[in-house]
């Protein structure tokens, strides 16, 4: 295999962008599609950021592709449903700059660009049962992609957690998720599985890693190949250090760390600042997250780099941040595997498990407390206050053996995968009864068996009178429709499971001040000449809700191209 190569970090540019995940690549290739020279710089050695390891949907009401399917929706139901999950804090100015421009922009990135995408028929907005939500449509999906096509590149991307894969880097999209859970039980879907592995062992051989790319590694993918295509300088292993301005207060480019020292990089058109946000910033986290400041642990799932380098040096010539959101980030329970030396990483409880029928999520104290198919988002703003009023720092995931082996339990992968290590480890606890479970886990013996008794009753009727479980369209798109009556519930029977859980992220909401042109704010509430920001680097445009599968995504796209536009002005 050919080494990659890191281009020079040039002397000057049009347009200079920090940071290459999805909102950093589209505001490049925006700005090159109108005519400006663009160049990227990364702080990592690798390129995608959050983009490349995440679920990749893309969520854009109103989107072209939906709407020649034959899909009903409306830019006001749309604005009903964000108005209705942000309250008080919505922004009228970005939303309405999101609506306007998001069909045109996916329209862009579709036709002129790799990123080629399909829109989910059914994929419900996480508050189904809301005004102005929709049973599908606004979600899009990159289509899979061939990493081949980047050459020596593709050793340049951000490869998959390998937490996420199985057989030691093979990551999974949608459809084989789907395909893998019913491989014992369907001759299709084990032929499906059969070949899905046949090409990754033979990419292993051949290429030393996967290069099939899905989800969040397709639409990395694909807006790098457009990145390298249209001649764009990105430059891996390049930091940046602080903003030049000239006499006037306008930014005029960059001082950037790279293998070659400290340089400076002029760029005529302004700077992007598109690095990620700060989730992996402790200081920042406990500054801007309720629970941390009172004293509950937190782990995000976002690369390491993601410290707020690019805030940091917005705020240091006068950009404001946002801090009144009402999260602070993009909740997720997270579970912690142990790592050789001692320390942990966390595994997020995404869609896979929660939702399934045969399990629940209990407190020390052995009562439920939240509804576990709601959004990840949601059950932690749940989790938070159940820990907050008991006084714990964590709660447990409580599944039966057939649900553990038929969805699989965190990082404890479904049948055939095998699960003694991680009882070995103590990751995943286990016993022949509610009794033993909880005196492993800490949990109160006689309140688990209340629990769980009470819970069972119900869902023999497929009924959760607590929490509603499996009660809206989404949470029942999450759980096993093969499960009657309800897809979400089925009582628990013995041995039983356990996995002890605790808040995460998967990335920050709080951010800089921008104009519906993607251009920073001052303290003053003045747009800084020549300093815009997008992704997860501004203040999320849903004010720290989280209204359906790809709200972080959509946004990214459509402003980066916004920004391409504006600059090129």
């Amino acid at each position: 295999m050919r080494k990659p190569v890191v281009p020079d970090l040039p002397e000057s540019c049009d347009l200079l962008i920090v940071g290459s995940g999805a909102a950093g690549m589209a505001a490049a290739i925006s700005a090159r599609h109108h005519g400006l020279s663009s160049v990227i710089i990364e702080k990592s050695d690798v390129f995608g950021g959050s983009t490349a390891v995440s679920g990749g949907a893309i969520w854009v009401p109103g989107n072209p592709l939906a709407a020649a399917a034959g899909m009903t929706d409306s830019r006001e139901a749309a604005r009903t449903y964000i108005k209705g999950e942000t309250g008080n804090l919505f922004n009228a100015e970005l939303v309405d700059a999101f609506l306007d421009k998001g069909p045109e922009a996916i329209g862009f990135f579709h036709e002129k660009t790799a990123l080629k995408l399909a829109h989910r028929a059914y994929s419900p907005d996480y508050h189904s049962d809301a005004e102005g939500a929709t049973e599908g449509g606004r979600s899009l999906d990159a289509d899979d992609y061939d990493g081949r096509k980047l050459g020596a590149d593709l050793y340049r991307m951000r490869p998959p957690i390998a937490d996420f894969t199985i057989l030691g880097g093979m990551p999974l999209g949608r459809p084989d998720i789907f395909h893998f859970l019913r491989m014992a039980r369907s001759v299709k879907s084990a032929t499906y599985a059969t070949k899905t592995v046949l090409r990754y062992l033979r990419d292993r051989v051949t290429h030393g890693r996967n290069t099939r790319l899905v989800m969040g590694a397709a639409v990395s993918g694909r807006l790098a190949e457009t990145v390298f295509a249209l001649g764009i300088p990105l430059c891996t292993g390049h930091e940046l250090i602080g903003l030049a301005r000239d006499e006037t207060g306008r930014v005029t480019g960059a001082e950037v760390k790279g293998p070659k020292g400290l340089r400076r990089i002029a760029a005529r058109h302004g700077v992007v600042l598109a690095a990620g946000g700060y989730p992996q910033n402790p200081a920042k986290r406990a500054e801007t997250f309720d629970h941390v400041k009172r004293g509950l642990p937190h782990y995000s799932m976002s690369p390491g780099t993601g410290t707020g380098g690019a805030i940091a040096a917005a705020e240091a010539i006068g950009a404001a941040f946002v801090d009144t959101n009402a999260n602070g980030g993009f909740w997720t329970p997270v579970s912690l595997l142990r790592n050789t030396d001692g320390s942990v990483r966390p595994f997020p409880h995404l869609f896979l498990d929660r939702a399934k029928p045969g399990v629940i999520a209990v407190g020390h104290d052995g009562q439920r407390f939240v509804n576990e198919a709601s959004s990840y988002h949601d059950f932690v703003q749940g989790l938070i206050a159940k820990l907050l009023a008991e006084g714990q720092r964590s709660a447990w995931l409580v599944a039966d053996h057939r649900a553990v082996r038929r969805y699989g339990l965190g990082a404890a992968h479904a049948f055939p995968a095998r699960i003694g290590k991680h009882i070995a480890s103590g990751y995943l606890k286990r016993d022949a009864t509610l009794d033993g479970l909880a005196r492993q886990c800490g949990i109160d013996p006689a309140a688990l068996e209340t629990t769980v008794r009470a819970f069972n009753a119900g869902a023999v009727r497929g009924e959760d009178a607590a929490f509603g479980k499996g009660a809206t369209s989404y949470q029942r798109y999450l759980g096993d429709a093969e499960n009657k009556p309800n897809p979400c519930l089925r009582p628990l029977e013995g041995p039983f499971y356990a996995i002890e859980i605790f808040p995460g992220d998967i990335g920050t909401s709080m951010g800089l001040d921008v104009t519906a042109e993607g251009r920073v704010k001052d303290r003053q509430g003045q747009p800084i000449p020549g300093l815009f920001a997008c992704g997860n680097d501004i203040n999320s445009i849903m004010s720290g809700a989280y209204p359906g599968p790809g709200i972080t995504l959509g946004p990214a796209l459509v402003f980066g191209y916004v920004i391409g536009q504006v600059a090129a002005q």
